[in-house]
């Protein structure tokens, strides 16, 4: 059973969101939308919607900072249940890819990331053993998984009492993954001493010891790997697999056999087609390809394959983590206004960059099938789905069952005021503003259209004293969140961007926000980019946004009127209830990540740091953000780059621990 625990209770409207949100389900909505605003306790709802309905839950994020909030938090109100995070087990990626027009081929490379991997392992074994389970992931989700009828035909089940050769238990091991080793340090490993079998599941930090007498398992139990103490004591065990993608022997063989037929009706084609070249490359690799198969069992690129191995049809949806849950489950999806976009464009990505391979003669037809989800194959094998955002997008706002607002903050905060200037002299008036700021020791952020107006803002500001940093799109991410961390820190007064000071930022030490040409129409001044930039000042006592503009566009209108609503909302219910706002105290580093540090050292420890004046880890993963979205847009060369720093990083980091 899900128990919330918490040093405080619902407040505000969180108890009339909680209660609709429950009924919603209960009533068979397929589709809601929580609209919250910034600071209003979001996370906190759900966690309270997840205890009352008592229903395995998957929740969704854009991206892996704001994913690493939310499992730190999740992990915070369920202590006593099972809270697991899922995320693209990749360090750096650099997918496989050919572009014609240079007869460039790039070949995949990867570094593969042990503790997400076996994180992953350790939600697939929960999401198919419990159901007191919230899985925090991002939207790699939709990616292909193991299928997971063979994650459960492999398992091995352990007795006591029950007959067992020790020598056939470990040919049993070795076929699910686990190598015999003496390292008990090693994860997805084991060992045999006298009638002893030890087992060292890569999905917990617990050993395993089988002691037998004879061939009869007489005591299953798991153990302490550090001071060897025993803590749990079974009569029966599941011993599951190693990794995520396991297979048998029976299907490789009949994969290899799919895969020479396939091979065979692709080069009749290419043949027919006059391209004699791309029929010889696709003959060369493929047939290298199953050479390996057919002696390891396993090949370079063998997801490519894996509509042979999985027995599917062309066409026919992936496996995925959804796949691994029972049929009731809920669905969070966070920010959404953010993450249905990227759900809807991850297959057209992925499509895009495999048309090139299979046309050139790099893979056979079926690499198309190890894709992610399209869409709607997506909404398809979801049942129950609840979109929070603090400002949803046309597509939420359709498709939902009815739409509940969250407005209040528990900490009396309430939207800032916003007020429209005229352009003239805008710079000037400016430059006022932020004195009265700098006064009270409060910060400031500027939003601008162009990246040259960001850097000339910024310069012009600093040579009248006024402490100024800029940041877009062409500083790399770790440059990016130290300019956050400066100004949170009181190091600069202003920062002054572009796109990238809305969702996901939680900066209490600003207390203004100006946003030069707010007329001029299009996405970055949209009613959702406003709003979203109007809530970066809604951690302030003292929060005041103004838009310099000559005229009042819709979206600007729009915008205003929603927040005037809010804020004329939050003000009546402060007064009803004697409510004095404070401002947010936040700390400028704290933990948000629970992760394993060098297993000699410590086996389970906190680590990642700072949610807000953001870490090492948590550049590390902006990184690996940017550099999944320019593969996804073609531009390798540019992911090229964003892998060489990330492992250079990641080296870095490396060489400290020595």
């Amino acid at each position: 059973m899900f128990k919330l625990v918490s040093e405080y209770g619902p407040s505000g409207d969180q108890p009339e969101a909680i209660d609709a949100l429950v009924r919603g389900i209960r009533s068979n909505n397929r589709f809601q939308t929580l609209i919250g605003v910034t600071g209003s306790g979001k996370t906190f709802t759900m966690a309270n919607v997840i205890a009352e309905l008592q229903k395995p839950t998957l929740v969704i994020s854009p991206n892996k900072t704001l994913a690493a909030q939310l499992y730190s938090e999740f992990k915070a109100f369920f202590p006593n249940n099972c809270v697991e995070y899922f995320i693209s087990y990749y360090d750096y990626y650099q997918p496989e890819a050919y572009v014609p027009t240079r007869d460039l081929y790039i070949e995949k490379n990867a570094d593969i990331n042990d503790i997400l991997v076996r994180m992953r392992m350790s939600t697939l074994k929960s999401v198919k053993t419990r159901k007191d389970v919230v899985v925090v992931a991002s939207v790699s989700s939709i990616y292909a998984s193991g299928d997971p009828r063979d994650f459960e035909e492999m398992n091995m089940y352990i007795t006591v009492g029950k007959k067992e050769n020790p020598q056939e238990m470990a040919r049993k091991l070795a076929k699910i993954g686990y190598t015999r080793s003496d390292d008990v340090n090693s994860k997805g490993c084991f060992r045999i001493f006298g009638d002893t079998i030890e087992i060292f599941p890569t999905y917990q930090d617990e050993g395993i010891r089988i002691e037998f007498f004879g061939d009869i398992i007489e005591q299953i139990y798991s153990f302490d790997k550090l001071n060897r103490n025993r803590i749990e004591q079974f009569q029966k065990l599941i011993i599951y697999p190693t990794i995520e993608f396991i297979t048998t022997e029976e299907k490789v063989k009949r994969a290899i056999k799919s895969i020479r037929k396939e091979l065979k009706v692709r080069l009749e084609e290419l043949n027919r087609q006059g391209k004699h070249l791309e029929a010889q490359r696709l003959s060369q690799r493929t047939l290298n390809d199953l050479e390996l198969l057919s002696t390891l069992g396993y090949c370079p690129g063998i997801e490519n394959y894996s509509r042979h191995f999985d027995g599917r049809k062309p066409g026919d949806p992936p496996y995925t983590l959804l796949d691994y849950f029972d049929e009731d489950f809920l669905v969070f999806i966070d920010e959404s206004h953010i993450a249905v976009p990227q759900l809807r464009a991850m297959w057209r990505g992925d499509r895009s960059r495999k048309k090139n391979l299979v046309e050139y003669g790099f893979r056979l037809p079926s690499a198309y099938d190890n894709r992610p989800l399209t869409f709607e194959e997506f909404l398809k094998k979801v049942n129950q789905v609840i979109f929070v955002s603090a400002t949803p997008g046309d597509f939420e706002r359709s498709i939902s069952d009815q739409m509940v607002e969250q407005i209040i903050r528990p900490t009396g905060l309430v939207d800032p005021y916003v007020e429209v200037k005229k352009t003239e002299n805008q710079v000037d008036d400016l430059i006022n503003e932020i004195e009265s700021v700098r006064s009270r020791k409060e910060r400031a952020i500027v939003t601008v259209l162009t990246k040259k107006t960001a850097e000339r803002l910024s310069e012009y500001l600093t040579e009248l004293g006024v402490r100024s940093l800029y940041i877009h799109s062409e500083m790399n991410a770790i440059e990016r969140v130290n300019v956050l961390k400066k100004l949170r820190r009181g190091d600069v007064d202003v920062v002054v961007g572009i796109n990238l000071l809305r969702e996901g930022l939680d900066l209490p030490e600003v207390s203004l926000v100006a946003v030069l040409d707010a007329d001029k129409e299009g996405f970055l001044r949209s009613e959702t980019t406003l709003i979203q930039v109007i809530g970066r000042a809604a951690r302030n006592l003292n929060g005041k946004v103004i838009m310099y503009a000559d005229r009042v566009t819709p979206a600007m209108e729009r915008a205003i009127r929603e927040t005037n609503r809010r804020r004329k909302m939050q003000i009546e219910y402060n007064k009803r209830h004697g409510i004095t706002p404070k401002t947010i105290i936040k700390p400028l580093e704290m933990q948000v990540f629970e992760q394993f540090m060098d297993e000699e050292k410590k086996e389970l420890k906190s680590v990642i740091e700072t949610a807000d004046s953001i870490s090492r880890e948590d550049y590390m993963a902006l990184l690996e953000e940017e550099m999944y979205r320019a593969a996804s847009e073609l531009r390798y060369e540019d992911a090229a780059r964003l892998r060489d720093e990330l492992f250079k990083l990641k080296e870095e980091m490396e060489g400290e621990d020595k």
